[in-house]
């Protein structure tokens, strides 16, 4: 596959660092076959996908019934899980958006809607929901099946100013082109005092250590920036975002070892991942950085 490159950063999005270090290559599990770099900024620690498609090219990436937040697929056992887990966080989403926002239900926007599962469960609890999504099969999906009228994505920079209590954006900004002008966005459109609620994958993980290459949320190129709490903590203050709380993922050290034992092709992955997900699901009590995926909880400064 030969696809016009992205350029890679000549400025660290975190720290305006200009100094990088390659670290190792990962693979493209899910469509190319490709493999890319992982590249840290010396400054910061700071991790991004070196050598990404253009934007311009990027669906190509997405363009598989593997990739479950587009296709909705279930199958396999480890998207059967997927399905499974998906019913419960709803639920959990909720209690948490709630909870911040100091409202029972009130206005919400989510970023990069997907398929629109989370935003017609918020909506079945009274809360007045609207959606951007960029997958025109994504939109169309949470048309059908949930009937909900997302947004192409480029509509987030003309919804009236001060519109939302809840900015959500579920394992969304890793995958964002323009990081400063979705920053910028989603400060614009929040209410005074309301909350943005960002889900990332986190490579300083458990999992993330013990898999190294074959990490499955390391998902290049189709993640084209790689948080730590750190980092994720050093740009909301650069964008004038103040870091209120941390929540786990419970359930994603399953999913993720499972997929990332399938990746380095194991015998018996569902097992093994199960196996070693519970041990870094045990770590995350403890230390909730440590988990494979974490829930940020943000307010405008």
């Amino acid at each position: 596959m030969s696809l016009k490159e992205n350029p890679d950063p000549a400025v660290c999005p975190v720290c305006a660092g200009h100094h990088f270090q390659s670290l190792f290559r990962c693979t493209d599990h899910f469509v190319s076959g490709r493999s890319f770099p992982l590249c840290r900024c010396l400054q910061c620690g700071f991790i991004y996908t070196g050598s990404a498609p253009s934007e311009e090219l990027s669906s190509t990436f997405y363009q598989s019934e593997k990739y479950i937040s587009h296709s909705n697929t279930s199958e396999g056992i480890i998207n059967l899980v997927y399905h499974s887990v998906r019913e419960i966080m709803l639920g959990q989403k909720r209690k948490i958006v709630a909870k911040h926002a100091g409202m029972p239900r009130g206005t919400l926007l989510d970023v990069g809607a997907g398929t629109g599962y989370f935003l017609n469960h918020m909506r079945s609890k009274g809360w007045e929901v609207t959606g951007t999504e960029k997958s025109d099969t994504a939109r169309e999906f949470a048309m059908k099946q949930n009937g909900l009228a997302l947004l192409p994505g480029e509509a987030l920079f003309s919804l009236p100013a001060e519109s939302f209590d809840v900015i959500t954006l579920w394992h969304v900004m890793e995958h964002l082109y323009d990081l400063d002008e979705h920053w910028k966005g989603v400060k614009r459109l929040l209410k005074p005092g309301g909350c943005l609620v960002i889900a990332l994958p986190n490579h300083t993980s458990s999992d993330a250590l013990h898999y190294g290459e074959f990490w499955a949320a390391w998902d290049v190129p189709r993640h084209l920036w790689h948080f730590s709490p750190s980092s994720l903590e050093h740009l909301a203050r650069k964008e004038d975002f103040r870091l209120v709380k941390i929540h786990r993922m419970p359930f994603d050290p399953f999913y993720v070892s499972m997929l990332s034992e399938k990746y380095r092709k194991s015998r018996f992955p569902v097992l093994k991942g199960l196996f070693f997900g519970k041990i870094s699901w045990f770590r995350a009590l403890f230390d909730p950085r440590k988990c494979s995926s974490l829930i940020y909880i943000l307010k405008r400064q």
